[in-house]
Order: C-alpha cells, then structure tokens, then sequence
C-alpha cells in the first residue's frame, strides 16, 4: 500500500478545508456628515463605499447571504472532517497490518471517492455562492442606479460621479464638501426601500 500517497492525500485535504475559511469583512469608510449644497448643473459626486455601508436593502441581502454561507461553510467543514477522520483511521490499521491488502485496496479506491466527492461538492458550493453574491450585487446596484436616475430627474446635476476609500481607483480623489451629495443618496434610497417592503 502507498502509505506516503495516503499522507499527501490528506494534506491537499486539509489545505482544501483551509481555503475554504473566508473573511467578508468590509473595510470602515468616514462619513462627510454634511448636506450638499449644490445646485442643479453641477458636477457633484456620492461615495459608494459609505452607501453601501449604510444602505438598508444592501445590509438586509448581505445578512441573508452570509447566513446561508455561514451554513454551507460549516457543512463544508463537517464533512471535511468526516473524512480526515476516515483517512486517520485507515491509515492507523494500515501502520498496524490489521487490513490484508484486498481489504485495504477496497477501502482505499473508496477512500479516493469520497475524496473526489468532497472536492467537487465544495467547488460546487462555492460556484453556487459565487453567482449568488453576484446576483446580491447586481440587485444593490441596479436599485442604486435607478434612484440616482429618477434623483437627478429631480435635482438636474450636469454630472453625478462616484468615489469610494480607494482614492487610486476612484474618479473623484477630493472635491468641495458642498458638492457630496452622499448623505442625500443614501437618505434617499433608504426611505424608498423601506416604502417597497411597505408595499409588499
């Protein structure tokens, strides 16, 4: 019997199980604390990052999101150690000849295919929670979007920009305080998401 493929074996296991522990933590944003005073035609901004902190539906979704995560982590988790514990035990009767080589052949081609099963039980959990978080954001950004729409409607901006924390990436590295209009963004699409659930 390949004792050594039965340790390898086990440690692409555990560093599988490892990978799979993930941190959804966002990072903290500061908050301008000031109303816009902008006029209409102006080139004003909102930042997304304290939007996204704020906003009632994005808190909601993401909540029901990481429960379900939080769930099928912790299946992942049982599951991968169900079978570290049957890798251990057959290897331990391996060591201790107490399997003659047929036995041991048998319980080791089945050892192979839980192996297989869980791997592609986790990639399928994983692509499933994937698409799931992708269609969370595309909701949070469709409703941002169309707000900001009918928004502008009303206020008649030249131009609404975003930036967030990252100020390499954002289109808007500073600007007048008098321009932000995140708190009237985020104002906004709150009492309009809780007006939705009141109508449901």
């Amino acid at each position: 019997m390949k004792k050594n493929f039965l340790v390898c074996g086990l440690a692409a296991l555990m560093t599988l199980v490892a990978c799979n522990q993930k941190s959804n933590e966002a990072p903290a944003s500061q908050n301008s604390g000031k109303d816009s005073l902008a006029v209409a035609g102006s080139i004003v901004f909102f930042d997304i990052d304290q939007v996204m902190q704020g906003y009632d539906m994005a808190n909601d979704l993401n909540s029901v999101f990481e429960t379900k995560a939080s769930g099928i982590q912790a299946e992942i988790d049982r599951r991968g150690k169900k079978l570290e514990k049957d890798l251990n035990d057959f290897q331990n009767k391996v060591d201790k000849g107490l399997l003659t080589n047929s036995v041991a052949q048998v319980q080791y081609q089945k050892l192979q295919q839980q192996q297989q099963e869980y791997q592609q039980y986790v990639l399928n959990k994983q692509q499933e929670m994937n698409e799931e978080q992708q269609v969370m954001m595309n909701q949070i950004m469709d409703a941002i979007s169309s707000f900001v729409k009918d928004f502008n409607a009303e206020h008649q901006y030249a131009l609404i920009l975003t930036t967030s924390g990252n100020i390499i990436s954002a289109p808007v590295v500073t600007g007048d305080e008098s321009l932000d209009i995140t708190d009237a963004i985020l104002s906004g699409l709150n009492a309009a998401y809780i007006k939705s659930k009141e109508n449901k």
